[in-house]
């Protein structure tokens, strides 16, 4: 067990909090958080999934279909996608590479997939990206199933070695491992990262698993209705031990006692001597507050991030891209200020690569380095991030840093950021971050008055009106309008009555009748949020 007492002192540790509604994952060097994952029970497991669906419609404009597989939305593929190619599933099987460049993208012609998958047609498809926003998911026909040491890959004959194992010998030794194994003719096979220095039996063992699992998803191929689902991913525990390196992590601490025995189980079937390094945490503080990991999360998720240096980043997030501000700060170092500046974009370039991690940040990313003068110190920040996510199992794609001072890259996009997940759009200001100033409503308020009492004049109606706004623009009217308010006032003959209202929005005003109640005119949103004020 591991009391409370006792320090974190492995150099590498996995720490799993496992609660009823999620389960979070945080991976550690040094103490310092690298890499962190969550999973909440109410979400399904859609990536990785597999499914027989029907396609509902074919659209040649974007090159795509869109295909029924039994959820609320229908999924979406590329026509390129629905036919299995070898060497788009190589491709997609390598993502420990940055270069970013896919298959070759063949282009049909118009009416050519009407022919070979007309509407109403079955198709077997595995999800590659969750739905986001209002996108339904993205799946793809060439199938691939994930063990420790290969993946499977249905209806191929493709056999092959990841390109991240470099060795020659070793791919040798690996590729006669793989030619003597006896598979079905129509399942293709590559060996994983994983599977270097694995002993046969391993990858006998991998094997019977994945043949087993294929057997079931065949029968209910055969046998279920469409649209159904054929598999699903395993949990978030099941794929660290699946996934990870383990036998180079010293030590994975779980505050689940069942939890953390079914990982030991999982373990034994693939490196036993591993099973010792699983202990259980009983303390009575959480196990993420223990490990200071907690602290380092509410750091990592802020807008603004602190570089060790002084200097920081700033992260927006939005619908089109991530856009990342570097700036000195309270930067004080270099012998000059280029020397300076390369320090804080160094600091910077390390420290985006761990974050795009943590955050599991998706799709375009720009980032707005401090301008350099020089074009080796732009090349020196580019090798550094290049180099800060060569780790990440998410492809990524990089561009040089422009004379703007610019990089754009791309990330991997499987499912929603850990922020957009996590976080729901303010319901006062509606995501803005901004609520208009008193000034502003000041402004606007006056241009209504106008507009009410002119109308009032037009109608030989009474020119009196009651105005009921927000606490913190009635102070403005009180303090540093009322000159004006009364100037207006005696323009018109009219007379005004101000009431102050704190269930108001601080955007929203009614000008009405103060007899009769009728309304000359109301902004209120009746979608918004009215905070109360003391």
């Amino acid at each position: 067990m591991v009391t409370k007492t006792q320090k974190k002192q492995a150099k590498k540790e996995i720490v799993a909090n496992v609660e009823s509604l999620e389960t979070r994952i945080a991976f550690l060097e040094d103490g310092r958080l690298e890499d962190f994952f969550v999973e909440r029970k109410s979400e399904e497991r859609i990536v990785g999934s597999i499914f027989k669906g029907r396609i509902q419609n074919l659209e040649d404009g974007l090159q795509a279909a869109f295909v029924d597989i039994g959820l609320k939305k229908n999924a979406f593929i590329h026509y390129w996608d629905m036919i299995p190619e070898d060497a788009a599933r190589l491709e997609a099987e390598e993502v420990g590479s940055s270069s970013g460049r896919s298959a070759r993208k063949k282009k049909f012609q118009p009416g050519e997939m009407q022919k070979r998958f007309p509407i109403g047609t079955e198709i077997i498809v595995q999800v590659s990206k969750a739905a986001i926003s209002t996108k339904g998911p993205r799946v793809t026909a060439n199938l691939s199933i994930a063990g420790r040491y290969l993946v499977m890959m249905p209806g191929s004959r493709l056999k092959g070695v990841s390109r991240k194992i470099s060795g020659e010998k070793e791919r040798s030794r690996l590729k006669k491992i793989l030619g003597r194994m006896s598979t079905p003719e129509d399942l293709g096979f590559i060996i994983r990262t994983a599977g270097e220095g694995a002993r046969k039996t391993a990858f006998a063992r991998d094997l019977r698993g994945l043949l087993d699992c294929w057997e079931q998803i065949d029968t209910g191929i055969q046998k279920k209705k469409t649209p159904c689902q054929l598999y699903q991913e395993p949990d978030l525990l099941e794929r660290l031990v699946r996934d990870s390196l383990i036998e180079d992590i010293d030590r994975i601490v779980i505050d689940h006692e069942e939890e953390a025995e079914r990982v030991r189980k999982a373990i034994s079937r693939i490196a036993r001597n591993a099973q010792r390094n699983i202990k259980v945490y009983d303390g009575t503080t959480p196990i993420f507050e223990h490990f200071d990991i907690e602290r380092q999360l509410n750091n990592a998720f802020r807008r603004k991030v602190w570089l060790p240096g002084g200097g920081y980043l700033v992260f927006d997030e939005t619908e089109a891209l991530v856009a990342i501000d570097i700036n000195t700060g309270r930067h004080k170092g270099g012998n000059s200020q280029e020397e300076s500046i390369l320090e804080v974009n160094l600091e910077a370039a390390e420290e985006i690569a761990r974050q795009l991690r943590l955050r599991n940040v998706g799709g375009l990313v720009v980032i707005d380095f401090i301008d350099m003068k020089q074009r080796k110190n732009r090349q020196a920040v580019y090798r550094r991030l290049r180099e800060g996510v060569r780790i990440d199992k998410a492809r990524t794609n990089l561009l040089q840093i422009s004379d703007l001072g610019l990089l754009e890259m791309t990330r991997q996009r499987a499912k929603e950021s850990i922020s957009s997940a996590a976080y729901v759009d303010c319901p006062y200001c509606k995501g803005r971050g901004t609520v208009k100033s008193a000034l502003s409503m000041s402004v606007e308020l006056q241009r209504h008055i106008h507009e009410v009492l002119r109308k009032l004049i037009a109608e030989n109606k009474e020119l009196s009106t009651r105005i009921t706004v927000h606490p913190i623009v009635m102070e403005r009217l009180r303090r540093t309008d009322e000159t004006l308010l009364v100037e207006l006032e005696e323009k018109y003959g009219g007379h005004m009555a101000f009431v102050s209202d704190g269930h108001l929005h601080v955007e929203e005003f009614v000008i009405s009748n103060p007899e009769t109640h009728e309304t000359y005119y109301s902004n209120i949103d009746q979608g918004r949020v009215h905070l109360q004020l003391d």
